[in-house]
């Protein structure tokens, strides 16, 4: 019998592939979205508690892999109350449904953007080592609000004994380059030669992860 696993973000990118990828997996997985796809089972936003409970009472989840966020793409169409509501709200409220669930494991989907600017040396100094040991400095508020939804799951895991993991991705969809200077002085095709050597991770890595 398949286990049951909910994916949030069904519908982007993380979420898609995972749902791809689960059932040769031996899990069984719904999809929530706030798009509607052919991977997304339910229509409806994790920041939605009355929505959220009545999810975790028809299926028996064994597993959240949560990848629902508004992405630092978004910081420059959605409010800083967006991005609290979203990864912050909706990720508590996922978490707390899925602890009072009994659910196995909680997977959540963070970004080497919580480094912010650790991520950049001052110039003169030697390239950063990135490491779990770096302590994060965020600098928009996708940064902010992914540090504190990873606070919350260490939180919620610490007092509830659930299983949390927090795994910190690189970026795996197409997007700006941060860095302005790059961005006017290099051309595209270099640019993305530089990101895929150093800064890209394959979609299908972290699906396997």
């Amino acid at each position: 019998m398949s286990k049951v696993a909910l994916v949030t973000g069904s519908s982007g990118h993380l979420g898609s592939a995972l749902m791809y990828a689960l059932p040769s997996l031996g899990y069984e997985p719904i999809g929530l979205d706030i798009l509607p796809s052919p991977t997304t089972t339910i229509v409806g936003s994790i920041t939605s508690a009355t929505l959220l409970a009545s999810l975790f009472t028809q299926y028996k989840f064994h597993s959240v892999l949560h990848t629902a966020t508004l992405h630092k793409p978004h910081v420059g169409t959605h409010s800083k109350s967006d991005f609290i509501s979203v990864n912050i709200t909706g990720t508590t409220l996922l978490l707390e449904h899925a602890a009072a669930a009994n659910c196995t494991s909680f997977i959540f989907t963070s970004s080497t953007t919580t480094f912010g600017r650790a991520l950049a040396p001052t110039p003169g100094e030697p390239a950063a080592w990135i490491n779990e040991s770096v302590v994060p400095e965020p600098k928009n508020i996708y940064g902010v609000t992914k540090v504190c939804a990873e606070d919350v799951c260490e939180l919620v895991h610490r007092q509830t004994g659930m299983s949390v993991i927090v795994l910190r991705t690189s970026r795996f969809f197409p997007e700006e380059d941060d860095v302005v200077e790059r961005r006017t002085g290099w051309g595209e095709g270099n640019l993305k030669v530089n990101e895929l050597v150093y800064r890209r991770v394959d979609v299908a890595d972290v699906v396997s992860a």
